[in-house]
């Protein structure tokens, strides 16, 4: 099996020279085709467990696109392991769940930190470490925003490990704790709940390297409580234009020289 073969990494099956500096990290395999049609000359790496990577160029610059699965452990060993390959800058693009009433379907949501309330992080950092995105690489993003006239919203996000604890939080054994600390997300301003951004911004900061996120709002559960208008998103083109044009922002900005760094 070529995982088996030295120099490539266990889970992505990928070996440097495999992949560009800049990798978009979507959670849904089925996306990443979706996402290298954007890509000149686009190539499937890689397709292992969860795990897809093709790799192409944009603006003649060697880029790549993995999928993580979903929530912060397969998140993580993707970074980690692509890493080790030779990335070093990293665009999270999926989906979320609004909070605050005025992030609305279909708009973006860009994380520029995130609260730990998973699992992951914490065997990498103290619960008392900030998971904290890159600022060129969310600049990026709200550059690309504003560039493709995209309505978006920028703060923080929490990063949950269970996806019915967010939307069936009364049917949970511990759903004292669930529902207050909800409130207290709302209560602080929280635009949005997703599960790979605090895992990923707290790797990324232990690998010295570069994340930010974006997010296609799918709907609002809050939004609908005051049965306000939440109708269902699923368009995730919407977040891959943003990031594939921050990634090409940061090509741009950092120069073809830097391509390997």
């Amino acid at each position: 099996m070529k995982y088996a073969d030295e120099g490539v990494q266990y889970h992505l099956n990928i070996k440097s020279g495999d992949i560009g500096r800049y990798v978009i990290l979507p959670g849904d395999p089925k996306r990443c085709k979706n996402i290298a049609k954007y890509f000149e000359n686009a190539e499937l790496v890689a397709d292992n467990r969860e795990f897809v990577t093709y790799t192409g160029t944009l603006n003649g610059v060697k880029v790549s696109v993995t999928s993580t699965g979903i929530g912060g452990p397969s998140a993580a060993i993707a970074m980690e392991e692509l890493v080790k390959a030779g990335a070093d800058t990293f665009i999270r693009v999926g989906t979320c769940g609004g909070i605050q009433l005025d992030v609305k379907s279909s708009d973006i949501v860009i994380g520029n930190a995130a609260i730990r309330a998973e699992g992951t992080s914490r065997e990498y950092a103290p619960i008392e470490f900030p998971a904290v995105a890159n600022l060129d690489v969310t600049n990026s993003l709200v550059r690309a925003c504003k560039e493709l006239k995209q309505e978006y919203h920028i703060g923080v996000v929490q990063s949950k490990d269970s996806f019915y604890g967010q939307h069936e939080p009364e049917k949970m054994p511990v759903s004292y704790d669930l529902i207050n600390k909800w409130e207290a997300w709302k209560g602080l301003g929280t635009l949005a709940s997703e599960m790979e951004s605090a895992a990923l911004f707290v790797v990324a900061s232990y690998l010295a390297v570069r994340c930010g996120s974006c997010f296609l709002v799918v709907a609002n559960q809050e939004r609908e409580k005051k049965k306000l208008d939440n109708p269902v998103s699923l368009d995730t083109d919407i977040a891959i234009k943003v990031a594939i044009k921050a990634v090409k922002n940061l090509i741009e900005e950092e120069g073809h020289d830097n391509r390997e760094k």
